[in-house]
């Protein structure tokens, strides 16, 4: 069954009651790459009241209702997140406190609507897991094996240039295998192909 993740960062703005809210749904790999993407919602916000999370990637899911009352934001957020049935996915609600108390079940509302909104302007992508190899060769055939990389939809992350030309590719994790074989075959045998986990 195919995971889905966001195409790319969305936000939207709602007002309640004098409070902004503003919601930002990001693609991420990871909890450590959310935990970057919320330090900058927080430069970027600094007279924000709070900065409230969910984040649903794989093993590494989590949410803060950061200072608001247990289960008023976090919760909410992620909730709307499993709705849309993705992953790889960090929601954020950054809130400008306008005077007014909104109570529990009005914070809830605002937190899950702000969200929403900025969730009904995403694009889903059928989410594939990367992976990296590593490609050995000769100077001969680094063109034809850059092609063979524009030509699969992969991305050059890293080359170096030594007796031998040494690249990093990265690329959907289950062609790897097939990629190795066709490498090898497009240098006669003369790469060297590591599989990377």
């Amino acid at each position: 069954m195919p995971t889905y993740t966001l195409a790319s960062s969305v936000s939207a703005e709602i007002d309640i009651r004098k409070s902004r809210f503003i919601a930002c749904a990001i693609p991420v790999a990871n909890r450590d790459e959310a935990m970057r993407e919320l330090d900058g919602l927080r430069a970027t916000h600094p007279g924000a009241t709070h900065v409230c999370w969910a984040l649903l990637a794989g093993g590494q899911s989590g949410m803060s209702d950061d200072g608001e009352p247990s289960g008023t934001a976090g919760r909410p957020i992620l909730e709307v997140l499993r709705h849309h049935e993705v992953d790889g996915v960090l929601a954020a609600v950054v809130r400008y406190y306008g005077g007014i108390k909104l109570g529990a079940g009005g914070l809830v509302r605002a937190y899950t609507d702000a969200i929403a909104t900025a969730m009904q302007q995403a694009e889903r992508v059928e989410r594939v897991e990367r992976g990296l190899i590593g490609i050995e060769l000769d100077y001969a055939d680094e063109a034809r094996v850059r092609r063979w990389i524009e030509q699969h939809e992969a991305e050059l992350v890293e080359s170096a240039y030594g007796m031998t030309v040494r690249l990093v590719v990265r690329m959907a994790a289950a062609a790897r295998e097939p990629a190795a074989l066709e490498l090898r075959d497009l240098t006669n045998g003369r790469a060297g192909i590591e599989v990377r986990t």
